[in-house]
Formats: structure tokens, C-alpha cells, sequence
């Protein structure tokens, strides 16, 4: 595919890297000459500085041949311009990234109006990320297919955890629960797990199933937590406020650190039943009188990295039951990896998923199309959400039958609203949802599970 980026952000930038890495044709355009001359030493694309917004500019981009072109400049106006400009020009889709608060009631209406395909939200995505999160405490990650329907879980492993020194196999004789364990972190290993493999503690489990199967699980293991009820934001940026929201309207008391007093007002204004303090929260004294000792939850948002992960430190050493934080800087999340239950949160590798994603289904339009994709352990583990079509030459195969590829399982399948955890006596029909977890990237087809 023929993809035009226009900005180049963070967000810009993240899905830069993602469609190369995936083999696309990329054009990038910014208005700073030396970011463009970066951008084209470090990745396989062809820069043009200027406006994205210009139709000359457009034009000389190819962007008239375009299949997809992404607008994620720092403007949701140019944004929007921009891609009314391209869809003249002959771009087959737009994506338009579109931040503002004031907009989010009028989405619709501009995707209509406008002719944008797709709008994207970084800071709505990763506070409907974190509320996934903060409804399922003893998880450190949620991910959900099928309208909700399956959960793809990451846990941790503590140290006085049953499961250490057990094999997989054994679990489900032991525990009687049909979960699915898809992929393990340890270390910097990733494993695609066979039924003998042994767990250990510290490691990071990724599983899936239904949520009152998942539930089921962790109550045998000893793992339910109490509900949350409190949460203590820190940082009145997009994020707090789109998460503010949504945590009152779920009846959960929220608290909002912020440094800026004007912003703060603004905030008392857009969230009034939110407390709202205003106070410096990289100072232990400020944290210690607002009451995080006494807080279910603590989300660090931040607009500084090392920050938000101080705060975290903080947080877990006075024992806060659930801790989650924004990462803009990826090279920095392995440094909170290393506190065993806090959550990340990096909003512009969300918002890369949900093109790349897009992307897939796009230039897959004949098959069984992608419709969720999710990257897992820094990228390294995709999971992968297909429709099942009627030409799939995987269908009606049990999969005792079916020879897959290595490093690819087969997580769940969705029939109907009633979700399978396969064995080898199942099989995928027409019309399924399908799970695949893969070390293996850029599948973008079904049937290329198949060796």
C-alpha cells in the first residue's frame, strides 16, 4: 500500500515505524526540514517538508495514488483540512487524528460531512485503556475481542504464587477452568508455550478466555482483589480528562493533582464532581496530604516520563493496590517493567495498533479481514482478532488436523456470542470469530496461519 503521513509527531513517527516494518510504501510530510532529514535516514521513506494541509504539497506527495492517508499533525484542524484535501485529491481512505474535547460530540458528523474514513483519538484510547484496567485490578493489561466477549489477560506471578513449578498441562486438570495460556514473558524471553512448560515466579502470563472464566481463575489462585472505588490522577492533561469522566459516570470517587491553576480551573469547570487540587505532585509532601496512601489507584499522566515514573515508585512503596502509567519514551518502559504490577500506558502505540490494524484489514479486503489487533510485550507479541470467510481454506479442519505454524496458537474462537477455547477436536466455520497470538508479524490473513 501507497501510505502519506502527514506530521511527525509521536504519534506521526510510531506509525512511521510501524508501516515500514510491515513493507508499505511510506511518504512523510512535515514542515521542519531537519525532522524530515532525520526521519529519512532512520527509516525507508520519502520525505517532503512543508504545509500537509497544501494541496501542492499533497500533490507532490502522490498523495492523488494514496491508499491511506494519515493526518496526526499537533492541529485538529490541519488534521481535518488535511485530509478534506486528500480525499479531493483522490486518497482512497483518511485518518484524521482529532484530540480536542470540544470535538468529541461531533465526530460523527465530521467523518460524514468531511469525508474522513477513520478518526483516531490517542488520549480517548488510552483512558478507555486504563478504565479496562482499573475495572480489572489484578490484571497489569486488559485487552478485549469480540465486542467484549473474550479477554486477553497479562498477570503477574508473585513469588508465594501456586502456579510456580507447574506445567501448563497440569493446570486445567488442577484447576478445572478452560483458560488459555498464549504467550509468557520472562525476562526479555518471550514464549509461545507448549504443555510442558514450567512456570516460574515473576513471570508475566498472557491469557485468554471470558471475563467470568478469567474471574473464575484468579479466585482459585487466591488473585481477586477488592474493587476499586478511589482513584488519585496526577497530571490535568486529555487523558485525565477523558478518564475523569468516564470513572464518575461508573460511580468511582476521582481526585486530580494538577500544577497549572488555570488548567485546574478548567478542569473544576469540565469535571465538577471531581476534586480537583492544585499542587505539585512530584513533591512526596503534596502526595502525602492528598490522601495516595489512603487512594485504591493511583494513574500518573503526567506530560514527563521520569516523572510519572517517580510517582509510581512512590506509590508502590506505600503499597497502593493499583498503579498505572504513561509512557511516551518506550526505551523507558522496561525501567517500570521492573516494578512488578504497575501498568503502562503508551498512547501513541495504541494509536499505531488501531491504524496498523486498520491497515490490515484494508489491504486484505478479499479474506478473512483483521478487525482487532493488539501488539504485547514491547511488540513482540501480536494478537490478532480474523473473521472467519467463507473461501478460508482453514475451515472445517480440526485442528489436530491442521498444521500450523510454529510460534502461532490459535486463542479462542468466537461462535455466535459463545466462546471456545479450542482443543484439538475443534474447528474454525465460516463466520467465526478468531483469536491467533503470534510471535510471527504482519499476518494480515487467516489462512496464512498455515504452513
Amino acid at each position: 500500500m501507497k501510505i502519506v503521513v502527514i506530521g511527525d509527531g509521536k504519534v506521526g513517527r510510531a506509525i512511521v515505524e510501524h508501516t515500514c516494518q510491515e513493507g508499505h510504501e511510506v511518504v512523510v510530510i512535515d514542515n521542519k526540514a531537519d525532522v524530515i532529514e532525520e526521519l529519512v535516514n532512520q527509516y525507508d521513506v520519502m520525505g517532503i517538508c512543508g504545509n500537509g494541509a497544501s494541496y501542492e504539497i499533497q500533490s507532490n506527495a502522490g498523495v492523488d495514488k494514496a491508499d491511506l492517508v494519515v493526518a496526526a499533525t499537533s492541529s485538529d484542524e490541519t488534521n481535518v483540512l488535511s485530509c478534506m484535501i486528500a480525499k479531493k485529491l483522490g486518497a482512497k481512505s483518511t485518518v484524521a487524528r482529532i484530540r480536542s474535547y470540544e470535538y468529541n460530540n461531533q465526530i460523527n458528523m465530521m467523518k460524514r460531512d468531511f469525508g474522513i474514513t477513520m478518526t483516531i483519538n490517542p488520549e480517548k484510547e488510552a483512558s478507555l485503556e486504563i478504565m479496562k484496567i482499573l475495572n480489572f485490578p489484578e490484571a497489569i493489561r486488559v485487552d478485549t475481542f469480540a465486542k467484549g466477549n473474550v479477554d486477553l489477560v497479562e498477570l503477574y506471578i508473585p513469588e508465594n504464587s501456586p502456579l510456580i513449578g507447574q506445567s501448563l498441562a497440569s493446570i486445567h486438570q488442577k484447576y478445572q477452568v478452560r483458560v488459555l495460556v498464549c504467550a509468557v514473558q520472562r525476562n526479555e524471553e518471550v514464549f509461545i508455550p507448549t504443555g510442558n512448560f514450567t512456570f516460574q515466579a515473576k513471570d508475566k502470563v498472557h491469557i485468554t478466555a471470558s471475563r467470568s472464566t478469567v474471574k473464575q481463575f484468579l479466585n482459585k489462585l487466591g488473585l481477586i482483589e477488592s474493587k476499586i472505588k478511589n482513584v488519585l490522577i496526577i497530571g490535568g492533561g486529555k487523558i485525565a480528562v477523558y478518564l475523569g469522566e468516564q470513572l464518575l459516570k461508573s460511580k468511582y470517587q476521582v481526585k486530580i493533582i494538577e500544577k497549572n491553576y488555570e488548567r485546574c480551573v478548567e478542569l473544576s469547570q469540565i469535571l465538577p464532581n471531581a476534586t480537583i487540587i492544585h499542587g505539585d505532585a512530584s513533591d512526596q509532601r503534596v502526595l502525602d496530604e492528598e490522601g495516595l496512601t489512603n487512594s485504591d489507584a493511583v494513574v500518573c499522566l503526567t506530560g514527563i516520563d521520569e516523572e510519572n515514573i517517580i510517582i509510581s515508585m512512590y506509590a508502590y512503596k506505600q503499597n497502593v493496590h493499583k498503579i498505572v502509567t504513561k509512557i511516551n519514551k518506550t526505551s523507558l518502559i522496561g525501567l517500570i517493567d521492573s516494578i512488578n504490577m504497575v501498568s503502562t500506558i503508551a498512547p501513541k502505540e495504541i494509536t499505531a495498533s488501531r491504524i496498523v490494524s486498520y491497515i490490515r484489514a484494508t489491504n486484505n479486503s478479499r479474506g478473512s479481514n483483521v478487525i482487532t489487533l493488539y501488539k504485547l510485550v514491547n511488540n513482540k507479541v501480536e494478537a490478532l482478532e480474523f473473521k472467519a470467510s467463507e473461501k478460508s481454506k482453514v475451515l472445517n479442519i480440526a485442528f489436530k488436523n491442521l498444521k500450523i505454524k510454529k510460534n502461532i496458537l490459535i486463542a479462542g474462537i468466537i461462535r455466535e456470542g459463545e466462546v471456545i477455547i479450542p482443543s484439538g477436536d475443534d474447528m474454525i466455520q465460516a463466520g467465526d470469530n478468531v483469536i491467533v497470538v503470534t510471535t510471527n508479524s504482519y499476518l494480515d490473513d487467516l489462512d496464512n496461519i498455515r504452513e
